[in-house]
């Protein structure tokens, strides 16, 4: 099927540009790219074989057809449920089951698994219909999208975000990081989640500006991207980790990136190594912000503010944030070191999990959810992550350690390329500090690693267990998947 036939009203309420019919480009995957003019006619289209169905899967590989399929259903109003392309075949099955998609949305040339081969197919083609006037813009509770995430048990959860969560959360973005519609973004992420689509892909289309796909991340196409009219770069830690190092063998790269207005690293903590090699290279400070699937982005530092390493900054305008106590008691201390678990509430909540009020109860608290991350509060009211409370909290000899400030001084060490802590049972200690190294040449000695941390942290701090990998695990978006860590070769 191909998006022919009836058109669409275009909602004015979420993309304001696209009923401009403007000229200035939207979208831009390599040599394919939309006006906003062409974006709104391609989406009318989209739209109008919608309007009216339950929810729709959009198959989300890094193509414009992801971008104008997504932006053609809520266009019409219709929750979409993006599918990550690599997913396996038992995920799927759940997701398909639980979601219940009406219809699927998909390039035209993608390979789609047999899993999906019952769900009604929509093609998107860059075909083009004659929008109408704008109608009223759906209520601010509507679902816009289901997100898949998985947790710590069982099947992954369905994230209900409404379009009061979207619009609300870019705009507050669009605030702390002086975003307009003169920025151009240059980004690789996946388009399954909310940092690559709804940050990095809406975002641009909510303010008026544009944004550009590399499909694939390099340093070589970000570089090529800043020189040629780009503004801002989204990534994630590992990408940031190829750029500061690419930078500091290419001053051509350095110089590049060093005239970007803004750079902004999420999904996971940006080692401050990496930080101070791209400082060093490029002159420029990367901002990173802190959110998740269920509350979109819930913290920023200012693109005005002081970007330092460790730290997401401040809570962004219509988001509260307040730590909590293992006993349920409220966290007043601003002294960088009292840990609790973070709170919010705001606009920028979902609705709940799809199908799982049991699950939903379980995360609310009076209004406020429960993210399960672990962070302390400096004096200035920056907010630090010190981890997850299931994974990244360790508990031992009575401390409270977050495994993230160790990981970061290990990264200081030169032996170290790379390095994920977490906490094991211990009979003595409660639970003791185990690294896991990948080293940078030969295996440094486990007492040399040791004494590093406890010079520059404290004693208590020191691993305990040093385990060598050849590669951490991660996930999709460079999120190193603890859970998945089992003991190896362990030198005490």
């Amino acid at each position: 099927m191909s998006p022919g036939g009836p058109s669409c009203v275009i909602v004015v309420g979420m993309f304001p540009e696209l009923v401009s019919g403007s000229d200035r480009e939207a979208l831009r995957f390599g040599e394919q790219a939309l006006t906003y003019g062409e974006l709104a006619e391609v989406a009318g289209g989209l739209a109008g074989h919608l309007r009216g169905r339950g929810r729709v899967a959009v198959w989300a590989t890094p193509t414009i057809e992801t971008c104008a399929a997504v932006v053609g259903a809520l266009v019409a109003g219709v929750p979409v449920v993006p599918l990550n392309p690599k997913v396996g075949e038992r995920e799927l099955a759940h997701i398909i089951d639980d979601s219940t998609p009406e219809m699927l949305l998909a390039a035209p040339h993608a390979a789609l698994p047999p899993g999906l081969a019952k769900i009604p197919t929509l093609h998107v083609l860059l075909e083009r219909g004659d929008p109408t006037p704008p109608p009223v813009e759906p209520a601010p509770e509507t679902p816009a999208f289901v997100v898949y995430t998985s947790g710590t048990t069982g099947p992954p959860k369905g994230v209900v975000l409404p379009r009061r969560a979207v619009t609300s959360n870019l705009d507050a973005l669009a605030e702390v990081w002086e975003w307009t519609e003169r920025d151009v973004l240059v980004h690789g992420l996946p388009l399954f989640h909310v940092h690559g689509l709804i940050v990095g892909v809406l975002g641009p289309l909510r303010r008026g500006g544009s944004v550009r796909h590399l499909g694939r991340f390099s340093s070589r196409a970000v570089g090529q991207a800043l020189t040629t009219g780009a503004t801002m770069m989204f990534g994630v830690p590992t990408m940031y980790h190829r750029l500061a190092m690419d930078c500091a063998d290419d001053p051509g790269l350095a110089k590049a990136v060093g005239g970007a207005r803004l750079l902004v690293s999420g999904s996971a903590a940006l080692p401050a190594t990496d930080h101070q090699r791209l400082a060093e290279t490029t002159g420029q400070r990367v901002v990173e912000r802190y959110g998740m699937t269920e509350t979109l982005m819930n913290c920023s530092v200012r693109a005005s503010g002081d970007r330092r390493p460790g730290a997401v900054g401040l809570p962004l305008p219509g988001v509260s944030l307040r730590l909590v106590g293992d006993a349920g008691e409220l966290l007043d201390a601003h002294d960088g070191e009292t840990v609790g678990e973070i709170e919010v509430t705001g606009d920028n909540l979902f609705l709940g999990y799809l199908n799982r009020q049991d699950a939903t109860d379980a995360v609310m608290n009076d209004g406020w959810f429960r993210t399960g991350d672990m962070a302390v509060r400096d004096p200035d009211g920056y907010v630090r992550i010190v981890g997850r409370r299931a994974t990244d909290l360790i508990k031992s000899g009575g401390y409270k350690i977050g495994a993230g400030e160790i990981e970061n001084a290990l990264l200081e060490h030169p032996a170290v390329a790379e390095v994920a802590v977490t906490g094991e049972p211990d009979e003595d200690l409660g639970e003791r500090i185990v690294a896991w190294v990948v080293p940078s040449g030969a295996e440094p000695a486990p007492e040399e690693l040791a004494d590093h941390v406890a010079r520059l942290l404290a004693p208590h701090k020191r691993p305990r267990v040093v385990r060598y990998l050849e590669s951490l695990p991660r996930n999709d978006m460079g999120k190193v998947m603890k859970r998945s860590l089992a003991p190896r070769r362990t030198q005490p």
